[in-house]
């Protein structure tokens, strides 16, 4: 389970330090930066993946993603006597990602890349990467460190052991690197980033995937825009908890009943509810009918993930159907950790009513998204790592670290 998620020059997010439990709730009124942290966990999850630069490029390169406020908000701007100012840089430019666990921790820092002859000198380049033992970065307990080119891993011993001095500045080591017996710590994060599982683009429309007929093949995880979702239920029925799909559809739509009709050699979804003389199929389905479907199918995985994230999951959804959809929720967060993006407020007050969840509501203060009621030394405790600072490489004279 994740403890603690920091970001750092995100958006709207100048330095965010959360606890979470196993179920969190991250809310707030629109632009308060919601998306923000929801977008950082996707970048998280895209280290261990190979993709973190090219998504960043997909949001407009690091430039458009970076903290466009000062760097630091000083208390007389905070009092309203004056409004915010540039001033000189003490930092390197960075956007900064990072988790705990308890047991490891990870961070990784992207900057400017270096000077060169390249035509891809927008690319961001990462500075920094470490892996550490315990709650916080402390020198004892760091087990992996990528600086610039260079990763090293702390063997059994105490020394410090070379594990490349070639890694490109646009490729994680958690994606690039593996090593069981090196680096053990590598693999186990890489396993768990990615088992993370993302869902913010299930799809209701009328043209909607999941409303069409789908070959028929096991299919024990919902794909992101729930095309996939008369396989999984068909799996869930087979191998999973098919009492529980039974459970959740009874909950939310009593009498109602759901299964899977074979046409061909594919599979559709039909949904059988009280007083009417014939199933219907999932392409007649109502939005909000069919939205609560893939949030079942979602949450009921026979091979449930270390974390999923979801994002309004009651978009289209009826307000009746909310504390159904609550309790699902909860009793998925069993198996687990879940976070869950929402400005429902009456999703939000029954899961913290039924199911004992943190809220992290979120706010802004002068364009920084902060989390309400919560001062900087209630924070957990976090330390970034630092960079190398007059770092020359004599092999590759066409690149210098004028920018750290």
């Amino acid at each position: 389970m994740l403890t603690t998620l920091a970001i750092a020059n995100y958006r709207s997010i100048r330095k965010l330090i959360i606890p979470l439990s196993q179920l969190n709730i991250v809310t707030g009124a629109n632009g308060s930066g919601k998306s923000s942290l929801y977008r950082a966990l996707r970048l998280l999850a895209f280290t261990a993946q190979g993709r973190l630069i090219a998504a960043l490029a997909d949001e407009g390169g690091l430039q458009s993603t970076l903290w466009a406020g000062p760097e630091t908000i000083s208390a007389a701007v905070r009092q309203g006597m004056h409004p915010p100012q540039g001033t000189r840089r003490n930092e390197p430019v960075n956007l900064k990602l990072g988790f705990c666990t308890g047991q490891l921790g990870y961070a990784i820092d992207l900057g400017l890349p270096s000077p060169s002859a390249s035509m891809f000198g927008a690319d961001p380049a990462i500075k920094r990467e470490c892996i550490w033992s315990g709650a916080f970065l402390r020198a004892a307990g760091l087990l992996v460190d990528r600086k610039n080119w260079g990763v090293h891993t702390r063997a059994a011993d105490g020394s410090w052991r070379q594990m490349t001095e070639n890694l490109s500045p646009f490729d994680s080591m958690l994606a690039e690197l593996a090593d069981p017996h090196a680096a053990p710590e590598m693999l186990t994060l890489r396993e768990l980033i990615r088992s993370w599982r993302f869902y913010d683009h299930l799809r209701t429309d009328i043209d909607a995937p999941a409303r069409r007929v789908q070959i028929a093949t096991h299919t024990p995880v919902l794909s992101a825009d729930g095309a996939s979702l008369a396989s999984t239920w068909q799996t869930i029925c087979e191998i999973g908890d098919a009492d529980g799909l039974k459970e959740a559809v009874s909950d939310a739509f009593p009498g109602a009943m759901v299964g899977v009709q074979p046409v061909g050699n594919g599979l559709q979804i039909m949904m059988r509810q009280h007083g009417l003389l014939r199933a219907l199929s999932a392409a007649e389905l109502s939005e909000g009918t069919l939205r609560y479907l893939l949030c079942i199918a979602a949450l009921l995985s026979p091979r449930p993930p270390a974390l999923i994230v979801l994002n309004e999951p009651e978009t289209s959804l009826h307000p009746d159907l909310l504390p159904a959809l609550a309790r699902l929720i909860i009793k998925a967060s069993g198996e687990s950790q879940i976070v869950v993006v929402s400005h429902s407020t009456r999703l939000v007050a029954a899961l913290e009513r039924e199911g004992g969840a943190t809220t992290i509501a979120l706010e802004k203060e002068y364009g920084e998204t902060l989390v309400q009621g919560v001062h900087t030394l209630e924070q957990p405790s976090w330390r970034w790592p630092k960079r190398r600072t007059g770092l020359r490489r004599l092999d590759r004279p066409q690149l210098f670290l004028s920018q750290q």
